[in-house]
C-alpha cells in the first residue's frame, strides 16, 4: 500500500520557479505510473502532467507544456515537478497520484479517480 507525501510548495512571484516532490512510501514505486494534478480555488481538479513507470514517457496539459518538467527517481521513490516561468493562474493545491491499473493512455492518466494512491497536496501561490 503506497502512501504519498508532497512537498516543495510555497509563495513565489510571477516568473519564478519551484520544484515539487512526491515521495512514495510502501508499495512498489518503480511499477507505478504517476501524475500531478492541481486544484485552484473554486475550480475542479485538473490534470497537469504524468509519467510512465519507466520514466520514458511524459505527458503534459497544454497549459503547462514548455514550462513544467516531470521526472522521477526510482532509486529514491520520488517524483518531481519542476515548474518554471510560473504565472498567477498556476496558483493551486498540487496533488500527486500513483498506480494506474488501467495503463498509461491519455484516457486514463488524465483521470484522478483512476489512481489507487493519492496525496494530500501542497499549496503553490504565484503572486503578480
Amino acid at each position: 500500500q503506497g502512501q504519498l507525501t508532497e512537498s516543495g510548495g510555497g509563495l513565489v512571484q510571477t516568473g519564478d520557479s519551484l520544484r515539487l516532490s512526491c515521495v512514495v512510501s510502501g508499495g512498489t514505486f518503480n511499477t507505478y505510473h504517476m501524475a500531478w494534478f492541481r486544484q485552484a480555488p473554486g475550480k475542479g481538479r485538473e490534470f497537469v502532467s504524468a509519467i510512465k513507470s519507466t520514466g520514458t514517457i511524459q505527458s503534459y496539459a497544454d497549459s503547462v507544456k514548455g514550462r513544467f518538467i516531470i521526472s522521477r527517481d526510482n532509486a529514491k521513490n520520488t517524483m518531481y515537478l519542476q515548474m518554471n516561468s510560473l504565472k498567477p493562474e498556476d496558483t493551486a493545491v498540487y496533488f500527486c497520484a500513483a498506480d494506474l491499473p488501467r495503463g498509461y493512455t491519455a484516457t486514463y492518466y488524465r483521470d484522478w479517480s483512476g489512481y489507487n494512491f493519492r496525496g494530500q497536496g501542497t499549496q503553490v501561490t504565484v503572486s503578480s
